[in-house]
């Protein structure tokens, strides 16, 4: 980054919150060069334009509507050559300490020319943050998934997942529509979305409100019968642990 531009990108739901940035912005251009590659309004516009217009700092406001900034963070990783993100906030509140904690810088608002000009100088030692990290912060579980398809990173709601299915080293997010594979392990992912996946097999979570019926299934020429759950809109049945059964069939009663 040493001396080439800073190339920034601003993200806040509200158009006077980016204005007020971007004209902090001019003001310290003339002490370090800094390039404004864009703006968003959400995350999800935010992961479209540095998929088109790469950025080393990303300013980011914490709380926005359908995708909070902790949570753009965590799919911003997902880029080859993620930004720095600097969090922007008006609730100088618990998460400030965990910041300090891990190093993360941020700006409360409102934001201060020589604050944002401290923040922005320092850039080239601002430690790139982990997911690790950003999960232990975000504390909430996400709306969306991100996975790498065709060069790009995309985003997968959440409530569209029909299932996580663990194979060999990745996960495959199964909707209505299609497969993706996610780099993700799926203990993670059922410790994150207790509330929304149950476990069904050691290699299996299924949305808890996609279940369609669980039931006895025999095997062609004969063998032992397997229990299986049916899920809405796909014709695959999926196979249940002996141990998962009590459970898996309480939520098909519930379901029904």
């Amino acid at each position: 980054m040493a001396g080439a531009e800073l190339r920034i990108a601003i993200t806040d739901d509200e158009a006077l919150a980016r204005n007020r940035l971007r004209s902090l912005l001019e003001d310290i251009a003339e002490m370090i060069p800094i390039e404004v590659v864009g703006e968003a309004e959400n995350g999800q516009r935010l992961l479209e334009l540095l998929q088109r217009r790469p950025a080393d700092v990303v300013l980011l406001d914490i709380r926005m509507p359908e995708m909070d900034g902790l949570e753009t963070a965590r799919h911003l990783q997902k880029l080859d050559d993620p930004p720095h993100v600097v969090f922007t906030t008006a609730y100088d509140d618990y998460a400030i300490s965990a910041f300090e904690l891990h190093a993360i810088d941020y700006l409360v608002k409102p934001i201060r020319l020589r604050r944002l000009n401290d923040a922005l100088a320092r850039a080239r030692s601002i430690t790139r943050i982990s997911l690790d990290v950003l999960s232990e912060i975000a504390g909430s579980a996400r709306t969306h998934l991100s996975v790498h398809e065709r060069g790009k990173v995309q985003l997968v709601p959440v409530a569209d997942i029909l299932y996580l299915r663990a194979e060999l080293k990745y996960v495959t997010i199964r909707t209505e529509q299609r497969e993706l594979v996610l780099e993700e392990s799926l203990s993670r992912l059922e410790k994150e979305f207790r509330d929304r996946f149950v476990r069904i097999h050691r290699n299996c979570l299924v949305a808890k409100d996609r279940i369609e019926s669980f039931e006895r299934e025999s095997y062609a020429g004969g063998g032992e019968a397997r229990w299986v759950v049916r899920v809405r809109c796909v014709d695959e049945a999926l196979p249940v642990s002996r141990r998962q059964q009590p459970l898996i069939r309480q939520l098909g009663k519930k379901n029904t």
